[in-house]
């Protein structure tokens, strides 16, 4: 689980673990309490330090330390499983099927269940040995010191947990907006660095990862998403909050087109001097 002042979170999300046999808690200098609250529970803490480049918090811990067990579960501190979930990911990986599983997640937004919209999905389950998160080099691009869009390259079969993770976050709608905005930042050197290389349609990029870097700078992507999500995908039915939440995504994907045109004429202007 990897960590920065999530005081706010990070108690219960430790109290639904006691099935796993290792809860490692990797934190990136906390000042709140943070610390002393995984100190306090059965977690291995464990100290990370970024210097802006490869690797970043989750490779890190599969590069430099020996897990307990083969198989290896990343979450958030805003993440909460319960018993269905540990049950069915018991099934998993005593069936001996796969190598990593998708997982699917219920997401709560300025205090309620959102049951509508596009659904979060991550590939967060999976063998140590299987693969390692995407490499992407990039210098210190925002303040971001774990794989948050990248995602494990996989050499194997993968399947899927359908019982759903519930993802909360009550550090409140102001640490949203702050942590969307590094993700647009992110997401926009990400984009021009595909461009660069020629390769926006590698075959590591997921298929969501295919359409949003193809068409994000599309002036339409923003208001097609937010048509999809608030009205195909029934988010109204969610009232305020599925209203908010959707203008909120098509705000980031706009975000992220206005980013990139800036740092195209930027890269312009340092070209001719």
């Amino acid at each position: 689980m990897p960590v920065k002042n999530e005081e706010r979170n990070l108690s219960r999300c430790l109290a639904a673990l006691s099935r796993f046999a290792e809860v490692i808690v990797v934190d990136s200098g906390s000042t709140d309490r943070t610390r002393e609250i995984a100190s306090e529970s059965s977690a291995r803490l464990i100290d990370f330090r970024w210097d802006g480049h490869y690797p970043k918090k989750r490779n890190w811990l599969l590069i430099n330390h020996q897990l307990m067990n083969e198989w290896v579960l990343f979450l958030d501190a805003d993440e909460i499983v319960d018993d269905t979930f540990c049950n069915q990911v018991s099934a998993a990986i005593a069936s001996g099927r796969y190598d990593a599983y998708w997982l699917n997640y219920t997401n709560h937004f300025l205090g309620r269940r959102l049951r509508h919209g596009v659904q979060q999905r991550k590939l967060s389950l999976f063998k140590t040995r299987a693969g390692l998160y995407e490499r992407i080099e990039e210098d210190s691009w925002s303040p971001l010191d774990m794989e948050i869009h990248e995602h494990p390259l996989i050499e194997g079969p993968v399947g899927e947990i359908r019982a759903k993770i519930q993802h909360n976050d009550f550090r409140g709608f102001e640490h949203f907006l702050d942590r969307h905005r590094n993700y647009a930042r992110w997401e926009a050197r990400r984009r021009l660095q595909l461009e660069a290389k020629g390769d926006s349609r590698d075959r590591s990029l997921t298929a969501r990862q295919h359409m949003k870097y193809r068409y994000i700078e599309r002036w339409w992507f923003p208001g097609c998403y937010f048509v999809y999500t608030y009205i195909v995908r029934f988010g109204f039915l969610d009232g305020a909050a599925g209203l908010h939440y959707a203008f909120y995504k098509a705000w980031y994907f706009l975000t992220i087109r206005l980013l990139v045109s800036e740092l195209r004429v930027r890269h312009k202007a340092s070209a001719r001097y």
